[in-house]
Parts: C-alpha cells; sequence; structure tokens
C-alpha cells in the first residue's frame, strides 16, 4: 500500500542503545542542540490510510531523529520521540484508522508524540524523508499496520471499512484533545489545615477549587480534574498520583497560609526546590517512556532522561509560578518574596508542572474575610483562571491532518 520510496529512507526501530556511553552522548548531542537552537521544528501531523494500514506524517522544517518509547502492545498508546526538536505550541487531532486520536508536545529532549490507537497495531515502518519533489520539508513517516485479527474483521467488513472498529477497554486514559488540569485544595477530612477566626483551611480552599473548576470548565478550553471535591482526606501521594495518571499538563493545590502574627497577609507560590528532586523517584515506574529507555540494562540513559525530565518541569513549574503571581496581584496583596521554593510533596510528580497557592493567611482578619467573602473568591479564581490561559497562550491548536 505504502510508496516503496519508505525502504530508501528507513530508520530501522532501535529497541536498545549499544551502551551508556553511546546513550550519554547521544544525550549531550542533543542537549547541546538545543541551547545553540538547532533543533527540527515541528509544522504539522497528517495521517492517511484505513483500518488495515495507517500512515503518520510529521513535518519537519529540518532532519530529526527517532526513537519509540511505547509501542502500544501493552495499553495502545504509541509513544515516538523526536530527539532535539521542537514545537512551539502542542499539536493535537481526532484521528484516522488506526489512529484514535494523537498529541505533539515538548518534552526533556525533544518533541514526543502520543497516538492512540483504536485497534491492536504494529510499528510496520518508519523513516525520514528528505525535502524532494517539490516538498520543502523533511518529513518523519511511520507506518502502521493492523495485526492480524484486526485485519480479519476489516475484510469481513470491506463494505463497511470507513466504520471504526470495536475497541476493548485498554489500561491507559485516553488522551485529552483539552488541557488537563488537576485542582488540589489542600487539606480536608481529618486534616483541617490551618485555622483562622471563622472557619478552617480545608473548607475554604475546597471553595476555591470549585469557583475555578467553575470557571475553567466554562471556558470550554480545559478538562478539569479535581483530586477531592468534598470533605474527605487525600494523601499527598495519592494527589500526586492523580495528576500523573491524569496525564495532566498542569497542577495547582490551593491552600491558606498561617502564621503567629495576624497582621501577616500576603499570598505567595510554591515551586519545587531543586534539593527535594531526588524524592520524586518514587513515583516513577517501569512503563514511564524515560524508563522504558533503559529497560534493557541501560539504566544510566533512564537516569538522564529523569533529570532532563525533573528540570524541564521545574522551569515550567517556575515559569507558570510568574504568570501566576501576576495576575493573583490584581486582587490580593502579594508577601515580599512571594516565590518560594520547598519540597511539598504534592509538588513531587516529575513530569507534570506544579505549584503550590497560598492564597493569603487565614490567621489575618482581611485575608481571611476575602477568601470567605463568594464574590472576592470568585475574582481571585478568576485571576488564577486568566493566569492558564496566559500559560498555555491561547486554545488548543487542532493541527491539520
Amino acid at each position: 500500500m505504502f510508496a516503496r520510496v519508505g525502504e530508501l529512507f528507513r530508520v530501522k526501530g532501535v529497541r536498545v542503545l549499544a551502551a551508556a556511553v553511546a546513550g550519554v552522548c547521544c544525550l549531550a548531542a542533543v542537549a547541546a542542540a538545543q541551547a545553540a537552537n538547532v533543533t527540527a521544528g515541528v509544522l504539522k501531523v497528517r495521517l492517511g490510510g484505513d483500518h488495515v494500514e495507517t500512515r503518520i506524517v510529521i513535518d519537519l522544517n529540518r532532519s530529526a531523529t527517532g526513537k519509540i518509547a511505547s509501542d502500544g502492545a501493552l495499553d495502545r498508546r504509541l509513544v515516538l520521540n523526536l530527539s532535539g526538536a521542537s514545537v512551539d505550541e502542542s499539536l493535537q487531532g481526532a484521528g484516522l484508522g488506526l489512529v484514535k486520536n494523537w498529541v505533539v508536545d515538548q518534552s526533556a529532549t525533544g518533541v514526543r508524540l502520543r497516538v492512540d490507537l483504536s485497534a491492536d497495531a504494529v510499528v510496520k515502518r518508519r523513516f525520514l524523508l528528505p525535502p524532494a519533489d517539490g516538498i520543502g520539508n523533511y518529513r518523519y513517516v511511520i507506518d502502521l499496520a493492523a495485526k492480524a485479527p484486526a485485519r480479519a474483521i476489516v475484510a469481513a467488513n470491506a463494505r463497511m471499512i470507513s466504520a471504526p472498529l470495536p475497541v476493548t477497554p485498554v489500561s491507559a486514559p485516553p488522551l485529552s484533545l483539552k488541557k488537563v488540569i488537576v485542582i488540589d485544595a489542600g487539606h480536608g477530612g481529618k486534616d483541617p489545615g490551618a485555622k483562622g477566626a471563622t472557619g478552617k483551611e480545608k473548607d475554604v480552599t475546597l471553595a476555591a477549587a470549585r469557583a475555578l473548576k467553575t470557571r475553567l470548565e466554562k471556558s470550554g478550553r480545559y478538562k478539569v480534574v479535581m483530586t477531592r471535591d468534598s470533605d474527605v482526606y487525600v494523601a499527598h501521594d495519592i494527589r500526586v498520583k492523580i495528576a500523573r495518571r491524569a496525564d495532566a499538563d498542569l497542577f495547582i493545590s490551593l491552600h491558606a497560609d498561617s502564621g503567629t502574627d495576624s497582621s501577616l497577609r500576603g499570598a505567595s507560590v510554591y515551586t519545587l526546590a531543586d534539593r527535594a528532586s531526588g524524592r520524586s523517584a518514587k513515583f516513577v515506574n517501569k512503563d514511564d517512556w524515560f524508563m522504558r529507555a533503559g529497560s534493557h540494562g541501560d539504566n544510566g540513559v533512564s537516569t538522564i532522561l529523569l533529570d532532563l525530565t525533573q528540570r524541564m518541569t521545574r522551569n515550567r513549574s517556575a515559569t507558570f509560578a510568574e504568570v501566576l503571581l501576576s495576575r493573583v496581584d490584581d486582587h490580593q496583596p502579594l508577601l515580599r518574596r512571594s516565590h518560594r521554593e520547598a519540597g511539598l510533596a504534592v509538588l513531587l510528580a516529575p513530569d507534570v508542572p506544579a505549584v503550590l497557592l497560598e492564597m493569603g493567611f487565614i490567621t489575618n482578619s482581611d485575608d481571611e474575610a476575602a477568601l470567605r467573602d463568594p464574590a472576592r473568591r470568585n475574582r481571585l479564581m478568576g485571576g488564577v483562571a486568566e493566569a492558564i490561559d496566559d500559560y498555555f497562550g491561547q486554545q488548543t491548536q487542532l493541527a491539520s491532518r
């Protein structure tokens, strides 16, 4: 079905790296290229084919090297990393044939393509096409082929080949075509948090979280996940796991500060301190893409990729923190040192940008009044929502097929 020119430029899938030294050298080269801004930019993604064979074409302005991090055999989630590549804004789209939907975003070492498969399939071939025949850009091509049972189904229903194949439940959550925001209402249940003159922190954070959820969902731009939506206790590690299972694009934990000096007031934002990064390892599992790279004994590569992932996550967290403070400042006074770093447990996800917002001091009468007043609280959460809009730039771009 596919042109034989593909074989001329075939890039064979490498399942293992020759040695840890080679992997380190490769990653060092990628880092150097990124530092010099000599990267391949993703222009668009196109799909073609049917439920028997489907082609994915990634248009690039420069050459790039790809590596399969997950072949979809376990959870029908195909993951490909393009080393040294970049994408200005996440690209997402609905599928065709064997592709249910897809997302292209920036990863620690380049660009990551994630594909939800509509049926069991294998990567038949991958290759890079240089500019030629009137086409001025490079094309990274991935050819998918349905496994034998899926082919039989299609053959038996040839007249309905455009209809989607039956899909069995899979363990991976479906890719979202919206940005996924996880809102964490601090404390809850047996953990009341700080106490003010007229209420408890756990109640204020839940009310704020619900207000933020309403504001974000109203925009239609986001899928919102709450770590709790009632007065229940949720352990810190479970909150992190909720964010990772949701494949979150951003995690924001809402709290109200406290102090012995009742005159102290103002909001602040925490991001993860570099010294605490080692504790993130407990949330890493063998199925993470950066761990699969070392699944055949090359643990040094996995360690490097994990470190790069954490660094990018911390950088993104810091970027959002500054945007958030600029918006919160319109509605609430800020502490003098308003951006802080700490080893807080809820910020430990290695691959989810995360901040903890102290909305004000519940031990200060003015701050507590603002947090307990629905109108003022809604305005503050409106500022948080505007910061999220600013951070993502604009509504997710749906790339043309």
